[in-house]
Order: C-alpha cells, then sequence, then structure tokens
C-alpha cells in the first residue's frame, strides 16, 4: 500500500489518465491519501508584445488569477475522487514543473508519483522536453508512468 500518492496534473485531459490508475489502485486498498499537484508557470515572455507597445503587466493579479484558476481545477478533481471514498488534498505551486514535483516530492516523502506522459517523441520531446522523464530522472521515489495510449 502506498500511504502517500502524487499525482501531478497540469489541467489537460492526458494528465488526467493518470487518475484512472490512482482510482485502480483505491480500488484494491493500495492508496493511503492522494495529493493533487498542479504547477504554476508564470511565462512572462509568452505575454511581450511588440517594441512600439508599452504595457505594464500586473505581475501580482497575473499570479493570483492563475493560482486561482488552479486551484478551482483542483478542487473539481478532488470532489470527485473524494466521493469515490479517496482522501485527497490539493497543492498549487508557482515554478518549474519537473523541478517543483521532485522538490515537492522529497519535502513531503511521497511513496509514489502517479503522472501522465503526453507521448511526445522525436523532435516534438527534443523541443518541448519532458516534464514526466525529468521527474522519472531526478525522482527517489517509485515514479509510475502512464501512457496516454493505454487509457484509450
Amino acid at each position: 500500500m502506498y500511504q502517500k500518492i502524487l499525482v501531478p496534473l497540469d489541467g489537460s485531459e492526458l494528465a488526467e489518465n493518470a487518475l484512472t490508475q490512482v482510482r485502480n489502485l483505491a480500488g484494491v486498498g493500495g492508496v493511503g491519501e492522494v495529493t493533487l499537484l498542479k504547477v504554476v508557470e508564470i511565462d512572462l515572455m509568452g505575454l511581450s508584445e511588440p517594441p512600439h507597445h508599452t504595457r505594464s503587466i500586473d505581475l501580482p493579479a497575473l499570479r493570483k488569477a492563475h493560482m486561482e484558476r488552479s486551484q478551482k481545477y483542483l478542487e473539481k478533481i478532488q470532489s470527485q475522487l473524494s466521493s469515490e471514498g479517496m482522501k485527497v488534498k490539493t497543492e498549487t505551486l508557482e515554478g518549474r514543473p519537473a523541478q517543483t514535483i521532485v522538490d515537492y516530492s522529497q519535502k513531503n516523502s511521497m511513496d509514489l508519483i502517479v503522472i501522465a506522459t503526453h507521448g511526445y517523441s522525436g523532435m516534438k520531446r527534443l523541443m518541448f522536453g519532458s516534464v514526466a522523464l525529468r521527474v522519472l530522472h531526478d525522482c527517489h521515489a517509485p515514479v509510475l508512468l502512464i501512457r496516454p495510449e493505454s487509457c484509450r
């Protein structure tokens, strides 16, 4: 039995494929507590406008909006899992996803991380990287990688 399971989510349906495996583990009594984690990464580069525009960005308001949206998303999933009898808590943190997941796992002595891959391969994986693979490589806890194809 895994007392503490970490499930990193990014808001996508692909990431939510990991929840199927968590439900399967819970069905056989293999789950103590599930922590749903969403890492918010504020990308200021994506907000830039052409040089002739001058606009100030209210970073605290932007951060607050992202964090609130993330928390609402996690609370919806928490409610679903709790109604199925699981003990679930949520965490929203700001940072770089892979490193934040690894750090959280270590600080909170997680027994298992269940994370879905996005199925990137080849050039796409080289260009975009893979949070799941970085977590697998850097984390000391066991990592269960869920391939999207396995949930179809």
